[in-house]
């Protein structure tokens, strides 16, 4: 019993001091718009270490010097490390913009003219290369059903059937 607790305590110090990393990509087939609802959750400060990674310079996510480059920098971000495929055919992703939520922002993208998943890939690569530990959980629904991914290092993208 009080190794119990030793461990208890232990596992506790380790997360406090170990952060973890995870994004949530909520993906909902609209079948009246034939669309992709896409809202992707990211911690704004592991997402400014990406794009100052590749931008080559620092990146203020809360406080941009230049507000639409930060926007540009962003959608361009998103739409290199996403990539959807439905029924064997590639969607094509359009970005809408974001908005913060304390810690995190919801990142919000679309994409039209997709008919009803029977197969879907899907690649999401966000912040895999900055953050080794990285876990991205991807929800996929069909008719209000869920279909779960987590994708990570090796296993950046997956398969879904309906």
């Amino acid at each position: 019993m009080f190794y119990n607790y030793i461990f208890s305590f232990m596992i506790g110090w380790v997360a406090y001091f170990h952060p973890f990393y995870i994004s949530v990509t909520d993906i909902n087939y609209n079948e009246a718009s034939q669309s992709l609802e896409i809202a992707q959750k990211i911690f704004w400060d592991d997402l400014e270490v990406a794009l100052g990674n590749e931008a080559g310079k620092s990146v203020d996510f809360m406080d941009p010097q230049d507000p639409d480059e930060l926007s540009l920098m962003i959608k361009n971000y998103l739409l290199k490390h996403n990539m959807i495929s439905v029924n064997g055919k590639k969607a094509s992703l359009e970005y809408l913009g974001f908005e913060v939520e304390e810690d995190a922002a919801w990142f919000y993208l679309e994409a039209k003219g997709i008919s009803k998943p029977g197969e879907v890939e899907i690649s999401n690569e966000i912040l895999i290369s900055d953050y080794p530990d990285q876990r991205n959980m991807v929800n996929f629904y069909v008719d209000g059903e869920p279909k779960t991914l987590i994708l990570y290092g090796d296993n950046e993208s997956g398969r879904l059937e309906f």
